[in-house]
């Protein structure tokens, strides 16, 4: 069976083969002829998913940095105890709770507990959801990356009179946010394929345009080998882009993990 992969120049409305491939995505380069074709519907959605995922990993990095860090605070007073209880409270209702679900709250939900939010566009909230429900993993991996480190590190912050404040952002976090980048590689790729779950609520990203694309075309094969192959190319993207940033921060010399004289 042969593929037609001419359907994406097809136009939308009329269902006929426009003049030009890009009919609204780029008329002043390729001369388009104002047609919205499947090919420009699917740069698109293209372009939903890239915002949805990045705005939802932008969250999840702050959010997952500050709930992480508060989890390995010294248990030196009711202050630093109540604030490690609610970071371990926020990963445990955010991890428990599946994605899909977290969405629907958000877009359903809160919405009508929280008034203010009923304005904001549905990308937005679908990204607070991923956010939320990326940042608890994040946070997890946080943790991990501070207690990775060798002790004599936090001696050594406290033996020159740094606060534990100071300690954390001069010592602590520079070094172990080092760590964490691998994982953080991880959950970087996977908050781009978690972004699928938008369509649920209709954003317009790669699924739905997928979803609604077969059924007015009749050619899935074509519709979502097109979709895979735009997954596939930005998640390689941003593997490669987190790579660069390891490359770029990496310590000469350290290693971290279960070191115990590895203080450098």
């Amino acid at each position: 069976m042969a593929l037609e992969f001419g359907i994406f120049c097809k136009s939308t409305i009329e269902e006929e083969f426009a003049p030009k491939c890009f009919g609204t995505t780029f008329p002043n380069v390729f001369d388009g002829n104002g047609d919205t074709t499947y090919l420009d519907w699917l740069l698109s959605a293209w372009g939903w998913t890239l915002s949805v995922a990045g705005l939802a990993l932008l969250i999840a990095l702050l959010v997952g940095l500050v709930v992480g860090t508060l989890r390995t605070l010294p248990e030196s007073s009711w202050f630093n105890r109540l604030l490690i209880t609610l970071a371990n409270t926020w990963v445990e209702i955010f991890r428990n709770i599946p994605v899909l679900v977290q969405i629907f709250l958000w877009y359903h939900v809160i919405p009508m507990l929280v008034p203010i939010l009923k304005g904001l566009p549905a990308y937005f909230l679908v990204s607070i959801a991923l956010g939320f429900y990326t940042s608890s993993r994040i946070a997890e991996q946080v943790k991990a990356g501070i207690q990775s480190l060798p002790k004599g590190q936090t001696l050594a912050a406290m033996a020159l009179g740094l606060t534990t404040t100071q300690s954390y952002r001069f010592v602590i976090l520079p070094m172990a946010l080092r760590i964490v980048i691998p994982p953080l590689t991880s959950e970087s790729m996977n908050i781009i394929k978690n972004s699928s779950v938008a369509f649920a609520v209709s954003v317009s990203e790669l699924t739905l345009f997928a979803m609604q694309a077969q059924e007015e075309t009749s050619k899935g094969i074509e519709i979502y080998l097109a979709v895979t192959i735009m997954y596939m190319i930005t998640a390689l993207a941003m593997n490669r882009l987190m790579a660069w940033v390891e490359k770029k921060t990496r310590v000469p010399g350290f290693i971290a993990p279960n070191n115990p004289a590895g203080a450098h």
